[in-house]
């Protein structure tokens, strides 16, 4: 079995929880309770790997650096190595969500339209919620079609906070 290595951090958001494998970063979980590294070894489980019995920040530190530079709005783009674990189509959403600007959003139609499959709103919408590097695959920047903030599977209130520090001008509730 392969090992994942995992560390944790503190972010404007909340604690963080950051996993990576020999390829790159796999996992990020918010929060750092036990239902988090529960949540964490249960998707280590589901993809054959093994959790490192202790954290191994030293291995993350230019993955901290990364996200301490985002928070601190000085970096836009992330260069840390991501491997994704998911299906055919989940991965083809993800990469879709990579090619969102910073600072702008799309609509889960858009996302939809732009994999070639204009009817999978939904199924778009679902892939979202399994983005496991949710930070780094920015879900967060895909809205409602009316520009309203919908599903976030770090919370809506985290979702608002990360595109509002990316400058995006939300509708007002």
């Amino acid at each position: 079995m392969n090992v994942l290595h995992y560390s944790y951090m503190d972010a404007p958001i909340g604690g963080l929880i950051l996993v990576t494998n020999q390829i790159g970063v796999c996992y990020i979980q918010f929060g750092q309770d036990e239902t988090s590294m529960h949540a964490i070894q249960s998707w280590a489980k589901k993809w054959k790997y093994t959790l490192a019995d202790q954290p191994t920040p030293e291995k993350h530190h230019e993955l901290h650096q990364q996200l301490h530079d985002y928070f601190r709005g000085k970096r836009k783009i992330f260069s840390f190595p991501i491997d994704l674990h998911g299906t055919m189509f989940q991965k083809k959403v993800w990469n879709a969500l990579l090619t969102i600007p910073y600072g702008e959003t799309r609509s889960y139609k858009d996302i939809a339209c732009s994999i070639g499959s204009d009817k999978a709103v939904r199924a778009v919408g679902g892939a979202n919620n399994k983005n496991p590097v949710s930070l780094l695959v920015p879900c967060h920047r895909v809205i409602g079609a009316n520009g309203a903030l919908v599903g976030y599977g770090g919370g809506l209130s985290i979702k608002e906070q990360l595109l509002t520090l990316e400058g995006v001008l939300l509708i007002a509730k």
